[in-house]
């Protein structure tokens, strides 16, 4: 078989991977062993820790933000060691999209952001310091946790750009212009001075 069709097929098999990766609903699965509800039902109806913190939980919420990030990492360097680094970053975006729209749980995933973290903390580490040091500067000063995930979405182009690598512009672009789109509605509701704080219920 020819090295490009290989190519393909590799890049294909691993998307297919980071998607499966990144379709673990850890905050279903989380809420659901800790008999806090489901979360679809659950202020956003998100399934990501923010709107876990809103059972009230925050043992859960943080548990869910650790193995969100996870399993972005993990999508990243399982296909860094086995296909390279252009199925690192396909993997990555595939995780990131599987953590929004996984296919078992009807479409219905959280907004990204931990995922988002994880995957740039294990593509290029600079980065994903640079980006979880913003979100956290920014969520502090705002106390709204969307205000954080837009701020390191927004700036990721930035630290790319500073501190490297330089081919992962695109993908840098791609994630901000998905993380502002899943954030539409907190966008809306930011212009409007509606937008809930940290550790609010709806």
């Amino acid at each position: 078989m020819p090295p490009f069709e290989t190519s393909a097929i590799s890049l294909i098999l691993w998307a297919l991977a980071g998607y499966g990766l990144g379709s673990i609903s850890f905050g279903l699965i989380l809420a659901r062993l800790m008999n806090l509800g489901d979360l679809r039902t659950i202020g956003s109806g998100n399934t990501g820790a923010t709107n876990v913190l809103r059972t009230g939980s925050k043992s859960a919420a943080a548990l869910t933000l650790l193995l969100d990030a996870a399993k972005g990492a993990a999508a990243v360097l399982l296909a860094r060691v086995f296909a390279g680094e252009d199925a690192a970053q396909l993997a990555g975006l595939a995780a990131f999209f599987g953590h929004c729209w996984p296919v078992w749980a009807r479409f219905r995933g959280g907004k990204g952001v931990a995922t988002f973290l994880g995957l740039w903390l294990a593509l290029a580490w600079p980065v994903g310091v640079a980006c979880c040091l913003t979100w956290a500067a920014t969520a502090a000063l705002t106390r709204i946790s969307s205000a954080g995930a837009l701020g390191a979405a927004a700036a990721s182009i930035v630290w790319v750009l500073v501190l490297g690598p330089i081919n992962a512009l695109v993908l840098a672009v791609v994630l901000a212009a998905l993380v502002f789109w899943r954030h539409s509605a907190n966008i809306a509701r930011l212009r409007d001075g509606t937008e809930p704080r940290i550790g609010q219920r709806d």
